[in-house]
């Protein structure tokens, strides 16, 4: 299971890496079910100028309008950093019941400066129905994605 993680969540940060390339902020997204990849999403906030573009959202709205509730229930979605509280407000409404995430929010926050973080785990704790979270996991390499890029932007 590990592996397969591992192999997910480089897979989101390769999409981040792909969102900055197309000129948005270093965030990508997939959506996994029994192993395989059903969907993929980058950040584009930048290149649809609207702030609410993350790409947890992009993803999210894709899936609702290609997947049926039960199909999004047996989902997890990978994130190459800890989705924020719109992100994690959509993945509760689209029904999604695990995340997984590389790079925290604190760890985002000391990097670029942000100051509206609330860690996802809070938002889920006020779900009626169970949200597995996971994370952070290989912190360095998503950590690395925005040193690169934030430095540049502030």
């Amino acid at each position: 299971m590990m592996i397969k993680q591992d192999r997910f969540m480089r897979e989101a940060f390769e999409l981040a890496r792909e969102a900055v390339e197309n000129g948005d902020h270093p965030f990508g997204a997939l959506l996994v079910k029994d192993g395989e990849v059903a969907l993929t999403a980058v950040n584009t906030v930048n290149t649809n100028h609207d702030h609410t573009r993350h790409a947890e959202l992009n993803l999210v709205s894709q899936a609702m309008r290609q997947f049926d509730a039960d199909f999004l229930a047996d989902c997890t979605l990978y994130t190459s950093t800890e989705p924020c509280v719109m992100c994690a407000g959509a993945i509760y409404w689209a029904g999604i019941t695990a995340v997984t995430y590389g790079c925290s929010a604190q760890t985002l926050q000391q990097i670029a400066g942000d100051d509206f973080v609330i860690p996802c785990r809070q938002v889920f704790a006020q779900s009626p129905r169970p949200i597995t979270v996971v994370g952070p996991i290989l912190e360095a390499e998503g950590a690395a994605i925005h040193k690169r890029f934030w430095p540049a932007q502030l």
